[in-house]
């Protein structure tokens, strides 16, 4: 019963910081960040999500932008959540580089 309620959170962490990111990066011409997975820990009180980058040779430094306005980005996650959860997780952000490793695969199968 506790996963489906981690289940049912990590989606809702997972659309609502795709939505914030989707307008934080909005002003980056050409670049684009969305959130592929969210995984919550059993108390709900760390969220760890992991980005998709396009293009993905800007991943770390559009990662280490991200950690670095991590407060502001927890903040407008609490204001779009915070009548559905006790309390706003803390975040941990991954780059999910998962595309990257397939376009690799398929290059050595192509050889």
């Amino acid at each position: 019963m506790q996963e489906t309620r981690q289940n049912k959170v990590a989606r809702l962490f997972q659309k609502e910081l795709s939505l914030i990111f989707q307008n934080q990066t909005r002003a980056m011409m050409g670049m684009m960040v969305s959130v592929t997975r969210c995984k919550v820990s059993p108390d709900l009180g760390v969220c760890t999500a992991y980005l998709s980058v396009f293009p993905s040779e800007k991943g770390d430094e559009i990662l280490e932008n991200i950690r670095a306005n991590y407060k502001s980005i927890r903040f407008e996650l609490g204001k779009k959540i915070g009548k559905q959860v006790r309390i706003v997780p803390e975040l941990r952000f991954f780059i999910d580089d998962s595309l990257d490793y397939l376009e690799r695969i398929d290059e050595l199968l192509a050889k």
